[in-house]
């Protein structure tokens, strides 16, 4: 174990960290409230549960999504967060600097949540802290001293097509499903509202029980990680030597993985005249990064840095290379490259079992509070009418297959916008568009469009006041 002074933690800087801890855990802490609504407002409102089990059953769920998740399919949507700051221009900052990112991001990612949540509105805390983040990035980029830019943007442009396209996605699946249900379901109880004072039947609450924990053990998997990934840019702002790389790290499985990919480079580059000297280029820059790491000693932070700094470069000039057509003969090839590459990335991709232990504790307790003002808005206020198990049913359906395909493929979505254009798009297939109360649509949409630009700018202006006093 490390003592505080070895690790560059003393005094002022451990309570910072300290500080920037308990931020994240309040950001998850309100995460989780904020998003309950998104799993329980079917259960509750059909009368399929109580509102005490179902937000607890909730939290539960999201916890064991969140740290099943972690063991069995993998932390992309934390990597995916995380990589929306460069990391090295974070580690090279001074740790003030670092501190004031930090800190603006997610103080302005809290203040949003809270003020949507307080008025009843359904908004995204997928939006609220990607634009947090975009927003210091960008902040980050104007000033003097800085020698990158502040955002990643090719992974927030990928961020924002799924962000963009998962409602659409879930309003018209809801549509389809209830359509499907319409023609093969011959009971039709399921199709009715629920009875004042009464339960609906056994098997209509088992389905809904069903896809109420769908949502939650998902929401989990997917929300769960943003957390993580923020908690890894706190943990690279304040001890980058400590969780550049995997503890694990051994420089000759490392090398074994480094020179398969140059040996089929160097093949391919035989093989390929045409693209000869690209393929000679990269195997000569493989070559030299060899030198490097057998050279370095992984005990200096500054050495460490370096090794993630040129395995991040590495990797990154090797995804472009699989990406060009025709560039190589053997299909073979590229299978071969990738598997090399993603054995090299996850030795960069290290997660404490601590912080996904920290960050589903608060999410899953935060699942359990909060939950009325938000249920009542999805339940009550978004169509002219009672919500029926039929449509219920499908909203959370489609809403947990849309947030489990995005986590997938480690894309970030937001659960409160799928889940509430599914349950619009569930109402819109009962009776039309005038099924709809226009006034909480408009509002969802307004808090949909103004979410990024309001926490851009929320989080730039915190971080420069920030600057001038930390």
């Amino acid at each position: 174990m490390f003592g505080l002074e070895e690790l560059g933690l003393t005094g002022g800087l451990f309570a910072a960290f300290i500080l920037c801890v308990l931020a994240v855990c309040i950001f998850e802490f309100v995460n989780g409230f904020h998003d309950t609504a998104n799993a329980v407002a079917t259960v509750i409102y059909t009368k399929s549960l109580d509102p005490l089990p179902a937000v607890i059953w909730s939290g539960l769920m999201n916890f064991v999504g969140l740290m099943l998740s972690s063991y069995l399919f993998g932390m992309g949507v934390a990597g995916k967060i995380a990589s929306l700051l460069p990391l090295e221009a974070v580690m090279s900052n001074s740790t003030n600097e670092a501190i004031a990112l930090v800190l603006a991001a997610i103080l302005a990612a809290i203040i949003w949540n809270l003020g949507t949540w307080y008025f009843g509105i359904p908004c995204s805390s997928s939006h609220t802290l990607i634009g947090a983040l975009l927003g210091v990035g960008m902040a980050y980029s104007y000033l003097p001293h800085a020698s990158v830019s502040g955002v990643n943007w090719n992974e927030a442009i990928k961020i924002g097509y799924s962000l963009l396209f998962s409602p659409l996605f879930g309003f018209s699946m809801a549509i389809a499903l209830m359509f499907l249900l319409k023609s093969f379901i011959k009971n039709k109880a399921i199709f009715k509202e629920p009875e004042e004072g009464a339960r609906p039947p056994l098997w209509i609450r088992a389905i809904l029980f069903c896809t109420c924990t769908l949502v939650s053990f998902f929401h989990g998997y997917n929300d769960g990680q943003k957390g993580i990934g923020l908690m890894l840019i706190v943990l690279f702002a304040f001890l980058p030597a400590q969780h550049a790389l995997s503890p694990d790290f051994d420089k000759n499985k490392f090398q074994q993985e480094v020179h398969t990919i140059y040996t089929i480079l160097d093949k391919e580059s035989q093989n390929n005249y045409l693209m000869e000297r690209t393929l000679c280029l990269e195997a000569d820059k493989l070559r030299e990064f060899s030198k490097f790491l057998m050279s370095a000693d992984l005990k200096q932070s500054k050495q460490i840095l370096s090794v993630r700094k040129q395995i991040g470069t590495t990797v990154k000039g090797l995804k472009k290379l699989l990406e060009e057509p025709n560039l190589f003969e053997d299909p073979k090839s590229k299978k071969q490259i990738s598997s090399s590459l993603k054995v090299i990335g996850n030795y960069t991709a290290y997660i404490p079992t601590w912080v996904i232990l920290m960050v589903a504790l608060c999410l899953g307790l935060g699942t359990m509070v909060g939950w009325k003002r938000i249920v009542v808005t999805i339940g009550e206020k978004i169509g002219k009418r009672h919500m029926t198990y039929a449509e219920g049913a499908s909203a959370e359906l489609i809403a947990s297959i849309t947030i489990g395909l995005a986590s997938k493929f480690s894309l970030p979505v937001s659960t409160t916008h799928v889940l509430s254009s599914g349950v619009a798009g569930a109402m819109v297939a009962s009776k039309g568009t005038k099924n709809l109360q226009k006034g909480t649509v408009k509002n969802i949409v307004l808090a949909w469009v103004l979410t990024l630009p309001a926490t851009i700018i929320l989080s730039a202006v915190l971080y420069y006041i920030f600057r001038m006093f930390i």
